[in-house]
């Protein structure tokens, strides 16, 4: 391009002489500044066009390079679009909590409870927040941690509610998971409590999960290829936790198997039903302060879903009936502490549970639900050794395992407000009849924000 413009300079020059019989000196002097200015200016768009030339050929080459570099490298080794960029969420759960007995003699008699069965703390409090960061981590796997914050009324607790990994590419309808996880048996024992429609447990998941089951295992699931909803799953798990055993101490053993199916009736109507068992090899299971059992704990569950919304379109009214159904059978050896006195105690434990829930939005951002809770047990003591105790009646009455007659219950009512998607405030009563001496008045105002990103809710 350079030396066109130089021929182009060189045949007006020859064309000047020409002219000059016609033209004074302020004529040529002006004729010569002008090409001057036009040569300048050629000459450094010229220049700028050359300079951008290089660098696109460099660049060029140089992702031809990483292209190259990446392509022999091992997939585990390529550079992720998300390795610092994983989805993290923030949930946000505190309430205000009164009861008319006092909270920390809660018990339900002819059951052991786990060490989080008990009832939130009194007056303010802080309850559960979730840190939750999540990503694919490649071609293959997904990961998930969710940290759990809490306040026991001595202090805050911090644990890893769950670790896990999914493998993303199983063949054939088949599903894994490994890592720490709520266990899939039963309906709600998977979701986290703030997806819960109450603002606590229903009594069966106190008695016989200590609240919720979460442990460190394995998961394999298939589901078929079927236009109803069918899936089958099996966990294998350390039992760490109740109702397995004590991670402080001695670990239990425990293995779950469980199916769920479910499908649509017309465009309104969704309905889900399972069925599950837990069976577990408990050591030195804790029950409070003052029981461990050692033995077999046998958990069978079945849980049904009911959901109705218009045209399936739940933003302005829904309704949701739910219900699960579990029976317990325990055998095994109960060792009884009080003060100086250890005795021993052969059981054989005979339990069941169930709870009935409906939820109706009567209106967008607000629900109304009642909830009917009830346990029942016939639980076979004998007595091993009294260990100090001064009869087998006031050893089995310290075991906590004998009902003397009694069915623990309770009603519930709830109302919240749902402003978006990512908050809501709650008011619930409890009219609770699980201890033996009489009605507790339990009430309560929740609230739950979530902040950041969320995956949809299960089922």
């Amino acid at each position: 391009m350079s030396y066109r413009i130089a021929n182009l300079l060189a045949g007006i020059s020859l064309c000047l002489p020409l002219a000059a019989p016609a033209a004074n000196k302020d004529d040529l002097a002006e004729i010569r500044q002008q090409m001057e200015t036009l040569k300048r200016a050629y000459e450094s768009q010229i220049k700028a066009l050359e300079q951008r030339l290089q660098k696109a050929e460099s660049l060029a080459a140089d992702n031809q390079a990483r292209l190259a570099e990446n392509t022999a490298r091992p997939a585990t080794q390529q550079t992720r679009a998300n390795d610092f960029n994983p989805a993290l969420s923030v949930i946000l759960q505190g309430s205000v909590n009164s009861y008319s007995q006092d909270p920390d003699a809660y018990a339900l008699p002819g059951f052991q409870l786990g060490d989080e069965a008990g009832l939130a703390n009194e007056g303010l409090t802080l309850d559960e927040t979730e840190l939750t960061a999540s990503a694919s981590v490649d071609q293959l796997f997904y990961a998930e941690s969710t940290l759990s914050l809490s306040d026991d009324g001595n202090g805050t607790n911090i644990d890893i509610e769950e670790a896990y990994v999914d493998p993303t590419a199983l063949p054939a309808g088949f599903g894994a998971r490994f890592g720490r996880f709520f266990s899939d048996i039963a309906y709600l024992n998977q979701k986290h409590s703030h997806t819960w429609d109450f603002h606590d447990a229903p009594l069966a998941y106190r008695a016989f999960l200590g609240g919720q089951y979460g442990d460190d295992g394995i998961r394999l699931t298939w589901t078929a290829p079927t236009d109803l909803y069918l899936m089958f799953g099996a966990e294998t798990l350390a039992g760490n936790n109740f109702p397995g055993g004590d991670s402080q101490s001695v670990k239990g053993d425990v293995q779950t198997l469980f199916s769920k199916f479910g499908g649509d009736v017309g465009a309104s109507i969704a309905w889900q039903a399972g069925v599950s068992a837990l069976l577990a090899d408990a050591n030195d299971r804790e029950g409070g302060t003052s029981t461990l059992f050692n033995g077999d704990s046998d958990l069978y569950a079945a849980d049904f879903v009911w959901k109705w919304a218009p045209n399936g379109n739940p933003q302005r009214h829904n309704l949701i009936l739910q219900g699960e159904y579990f029976y317990r059978d325990e055998s095994g050896k109960v060792n009884v502490t009080d003060g100086v006195n250890n005795g021993l105690l052969r059981y054989n434990g005979d339990q069941r549970g169930w709870y009935a829930q409906t939820v109706y939005q009567f209106m967008p951002q607000w629900r109304l639900g009642a909830r009917y809770d009830r346990l029942t047990s016939d639980n076979d003591l004998d007595v091993i050794k009294l260990g100090g105790f001064a009869d087998a009646a006031s050893l089995i009455q310290s075991s906590g395992l004998e009902n003397f007659g009694h069915d623990p219950h309770r009603l519930s009512a709830m109302l919240d407000w749902s402003p978006s998607e990512f908050s809501r405030l709650r008011a619930q009563y409890d009219r609770d009849n699980s201890r033996l001496n009489g009605t507790d008045n339990q009430w309560s105002l929740q609230y739950i924000m979530s902040v950041g990103s969320h995956g949809a809710h299960l089922f």
